[in-house]
């Protein structure tokens, strides 16, 4: 199951993604995938049930010290800034890491399709069952400067 945002995204120079999370037992998976037509990873938020919280933005990872513990509701927040590819990682309203160097100078491409819950391998489809969100998630929060999702 995944849900499609019908919202047009336009060009983000910095954005800040701010959502409640409850991971269930066995997994967490994509809690949000944007693709374009050019590049389906243009911007993930994803965890595999043994590797960390990952932020991707134009196919490049940063690895996000988040703890997602599994059966608790735990609000959340990423942002990113192109300016030397800034990204920060709230927990709980409290800063949890930083980092530079993802995606420098990127800006994140208008047109395509914002999935909650799946990862894209290609624009809105080419969905992968292992990749899928288990848990459950509402989107929502405010917290910092940038158009927010």
């Amino acid at each position: 199951m995944y849900a499609v945002v019908k919202h047009a995204i336009p060009a983000l120079r910095a954005f800040t993604i701010c959502l409640w999370l409850r991971p269930a037992e066995g997994g967490i998976g994509t809690p949000l995938s944007y693709a374009v037509p050019a590049q389906p990873n243009e911007l993930v938020l994803l965890q595999g049930l043994h590797t960390p919280t990952e932020l991707l933005i134009n196919d490049k990872v940063a690895q996000l010290p988040l703890n997602l513990s599994r059966g608790s509701w735990q609000h959340i927040c990423v942002s990113w800034n192109q300016k030397g590819g800034a990204w920060q990682a709230y927990q709980g309203g409290k800063l949890r890491g930083e980092g530079h160097g993802l995606a420098a100078g990127h800006h994140i491409r208008p047109g395509g399709e914002l999935i909650l819950g799946q990862e894209q391998d290609s624009l809105g489809g080419g969905f992968d069952s292992s990749q899928a969100l288990v848990g459950e998630l509402v989107p929502g929060g405010t917290l910092g400067p940038g158009p927010f999702f």
